[in-house]
């Protein structure tokens, strides 16, 4: 197919989608049971709430004069962290949704975390995924993402939550359109939001009574009423910040027989402790958290000093069963601890077993590593944490694609637990998926820690889930710090697998130039180790890329050359794949002696080599070639036996492809019933993927019908 590229290399399993362009806002697979739209539910749970039923009335009032005007209601909460900004958020938020059925958008936009704010783009495309967006479909340049959110976003009444916002501009491309209600938490005051309409609402610490009124819920006995002036001091020492009361008093509820005397008299002496952790305002609230992590049993304060090391954004039992280490060490008891911190307020359950630190709280956890670890156990728990995430992708890597040929894993010393998948690779895409923000946030780090073919060999585990699930931002931040520690590492074969993986990356996002010269940087590595086998497969992606640029000659002369040295070099099922684009290009100029040639050698290496998605793609141009020769039989053969390949993987655009081969054989014989019927379900498949495909298929079927209906 000429100036267009669709390539997929390995098994395919499960649901596929392949098309080679996308356009517009069309919706692929984003419908609930019932058929509707599909509805997101991101929000995360609420908590319990200090009285703010005075700010809670003031956003009330303020959304409901928006939708008098213009619909659209944005609110900016600020305050200390701990004061409750996100709590009192989510409790509003969480009331609206009777008069916001179209679901609940929710990003944290990382103000305070170690990696920095998140970017506009990210989440923008995580947002168009919650909102039906297939990966592959999400546009790569910011300005086209955010008009296709706005374009979903026009006609749905959504809440939205932005936490822990840095800026006004970072805030400003994720407002969505119509009559929806966003919500935007900072330690900040945003001015700037003041032009798009922005109600603004600082929070300042609770008074005493409400302070004690939330401590005394926390606790449910009577030590506040039998010790009130206790109670006043106690909130007064926490600052009567929100998070700081719900700690103390976790702490109190655990032990009923305590008096808060004794709590006021220990977070009395621990004033002015912590001064790591210099955030203005907020002494008595580190008192406070060290006060709790010294309560806790050695285990608890074990796991919490050591996930205070760890970069990624949520953990569950596996990743702290592996921070703990220990061949005595289950995950069964890491689940037992992580409930001990869940029940200090230490941690937060963001649902499906998975937790979070608040960041003041993952703050004070990593100063306490700083303080009662040596530098060699930090540098071994992040090593150990490390290897599960590495291992537990490889994993998945091997159950999904057996094809990628996997460059050896080096993990440290000690012994690694790492997450089983069955064969049929579905859980093991799943698990890549939940794990991706993880995963890049060890990618990101893990070279600055020292630990540089950590991150390239981590990078090339994830190889499946890109491909599949494109995530083309993070495919391309991926693959530059896996190329940049690949070259840390002096390590030449980590650098060419970084190249050709993030090339093909690029020519997936139709940047062909970019991606010819990485297949060209990775060929002259491969030449001056030796590799030849290495060498010969970049003559299969250089072709692709001068195919994707129209320079036709060239891409036949690198798919010629790929044809004949990879089976000489011991990779028959790679000779497959160039033969398969040689009968691309030569369908696509009418050569179709040469078409046939190819798609039947083709065929037949993929098929004995174990890749029947990529032998179903080389029927299907067989069956091209058959119908442009005449021969209606043996073109009926190869495309029905392609299209039933392709129904059996829900491979739309290939299923697409062959129908439309079908409907030209039906027409051809007269029967033009079904020609109709296999425009007609073709049309219906291109129109969903949104390709340009799409307008042919339409075309015909109005030759031989008139436009279609519905």
């Amino acid at each position: 197919m000429s100036g267009a590229h669709n390539d997929v290399s390995g098994t395919v399993e499960g649901p596929s989608i392949q098309a080679g362009a996308v356009y517009g806002g069309i919706r692929i697979g984003g419908a609930d049971a019932d058929g509707g739209p599909r509805s997101p539910w991101q929000l995360p749970p609420r908590v319990r709430m200090a009285d703010r039923a005075a700010e809670l009335e003031l956003l009330e009032r303020f959304r409901t004069r928006a939708m008098e005007e213009d619909g659209r209601t944005l609110v900016a909460v600020s305050g200390l962290g701990g004061v409750g900004k996100t709590v009192l958020s989510l409790a509003w938020l969480h009331r609206l949704r009777p008069h916001f059925p179209d679901g609940q958008l929710y990003a944290d936009l990382g103000a305070e975390s170690t990696g920095g704010p998140v970017g506009p783009a990210e989440v923008l495309g995580r947002f168009l995924r919650g909102l039906g967006v297939t990966p592959e479909r999400i546009p790569q340049a910011v300005d086209e993402r955010l008009a296709l959110y706005r374009s979903l976003t026009a006609q749905r009444r959504l809440v939205v939550l932005l936490d822990d916002a840095l800026t006004a501009a970072q805030v400003r491309p994720l407002l969505p359109s119509g009559r929806s209600v966003t919500a935007v938490t900072s330690r900040w005051r945003l001015p700037g939001l003041s032009v798009d309409g922005c109600c603004p609402v600082h929070l300042e610490p609770l008074d005493t009574e409400a302070a004690v009124e939330l401590l005394a819920s926390t606790l449910d006995d009577d030590r506040v009423d039998n010790e009130p002036d206790q109670a006043r001091t106690l909130v007064d020492l926490c600052a009567r910040l929100p998070l700081a009361v719900r700690v103390a008093g976790a702490r109190l509820a655990a032990r009923p027989r305590r008096p808060l005397t004794t709590m006021v008299r220990a977070l009395t002496e621990e004033r002015g402790r912590l001064a790591a952790l210099a955030i203005e305002g907020d002494h008595n609230v580190r008192a406070t958290l060290d006060l709790s992590y010294q309560e806790l049993p050695e285990a608890a304060r074990r796991l919490y000093r050591l996930l205070g090391l760890y970069p990624g954004p949520t953990f569950g039992s596996g990743v702290a069963a592996a921070v703990l280490g220990g061949s005595a060490q289950t995950q069964g008891d890491a689940s037992t601890v992580l409930d001990l911190l869940l029940d200090a307020n230490l941690i937060s359950d963001v649902g499906g077993e998975r937790f979070r630190f608040h960041e003041l709280v993952r703050l004070h956890a990593a100063a306490r590593a700083e303080e009662d670890e040596t530098a060699e156990v930090r540098e071994a728990a992040v090593r150990r944490v490390f290897d599960h995430l590495l291992a537990s992708a490889t994993n998945a890597e091997a159950a999904i694609d057996p094809h990628h040929r996997s460059l050896p894993r080096t993990l440290g010393p000690e012994p690694v637990e790492a997450e089983e998948f069955g064969e049929d690779g579905v859980g093991a895409l799943e698990w890549l998926e939940e794990e991706l923000a993880n995963l890049m946030a060890v990618v990101r780090r893990a070279r600055h820690l020292g630990l540089p073919t950590v991150t390239w060999q981590l990078v090339d585990a994830m190889w499946p889930l890109f491909t599949r699930h494109k995530h083309y931002d993070f495919w391309r931040t991926a693959h530059e710090e896996g190329l940049a520690a690949a070259r840390e590492c002096d390590d030449l074969a980590a650098q060419c697998r970084m190249l050709t993986s993030g090339g093909l990356g690029e020519l997936d996002m139709a940047r062909h130039t970019r991606a010819l010269e990485m297949f060209e940087q990775a060929a002259l590595l491969f030449r001056q180790q030796g590799d030849r086998l290495g060498h010969a497969r970049t003559h299969n992606y250089r072709g692709l890329a001068h195919q994707g640029l129209g320079q036709l000659d060239e891409a036949v002369g690198a798919f010629e050359l790929a044809a004949a040295e990879c089976p000489r070099w011991n990779d028959p099922r790679a000779g497959g794949l160039a033969r398969l684009n040689l009968a691309d290009v030569a369908v696509s100029r009418g050569r179709l002696e040469d078409a046939a040639d190819h798609a039947d050698t083709a065929r037949r290496i993929l098929l004995e080599h174990g890749d029947p998605y990529n032998a179903a793609r080389a029927a299907t141009l067989l069956g091209r070639a058959d119908l442009g020769r005449g021969r209606l039989d043996s073109a009926g053969v190869h495309l029905e036996s392609a299209l039933a390949t392709f129904r059996r993987m829900t491979a739309g655009f290939e299923t697409a492809r062959a129908l439309e081969g079908l409907a030209e054989l039906a027409q051809r014989r007269e029967k033009l019933q079904l020609a109709r019927e296999r425009y007609r379900e073709a049309l219906e498949l291109y129109t969903a993927l949104g390709v340009p495909a799409a307008e042919a298929a339409r075309e015909r079927l109005e030759q031989l019908q008139g436009p279609p209906t519905g």
